[in-house]
């Protein structure tokens, strides 16, 4: 398959704002790296107009970031081009409040026959066995007693 090529052509207020993020030195470094790249890669007639290759080189970076950069910059849009991407995964929660109290209920409880105390993986498949979540971790047995500052010891 072909290697579609994105031309980036700025207008002269971008080219500006682009520059004035570089000169200020302050902000976020991707920011400023995102101004380089496509300020090396302009086209327009102002732009110089570099190759990827050459642009990855300059800034210290891969060519896929050049590529990426580019492709969002003409698909998405300056302002998008010059922030970060937002991540598109979705994590289902596993526990919900009802589940979280039954959690806890069975935290502070008392524990198995013949252990002195709970741990995260009898937990974790007590919640299992009393048909309360399908599989539990006991990561997040940890994450939810933490976020409840409930301790086990």
């Amino acid at each position: 398959m072909a290697k579609k090529f994105f031309i980036v052509e700025l207008t002269s207020e971008e080219r500006e704002e682009l520059k004035g993020i570089i000169n200020k030195g302050k902000g976020a470094a991707y920011k400023q790296r995102h101004a380089r790249i496509l300020l090396l890669a302009d086209k327009g007639p102002e732009g110089v107009g570099m190759t990827d290759e050459q642009i990855a080189r300059a800034v210290y970076c891969g060519e896929a970031t050049v590529e990426r950069l580019r492709k969002r910059l003409v698909e998405e849009g300056f302002e998008a081009a010059l922030e970060r991407h937002k991540s598109r995964r979705r994590y289902e929660r596993k526990l919900d409040g009802d589940t979280e109290a039954h959690l806890i209920a069975l935290a502070c409880g008392q524990p198995p026959k013949g252990r002195k105390r709970w741990t995260l993986r009898l937990l974790a498949d007590k919640m299992v066995e009393l048909d309360y979540v399908e599989t539990l971790s006991y990561q997040t047995v940890r994450r939810t007693l933490k976020k409840t500052k409930l301790s086990l010891g």
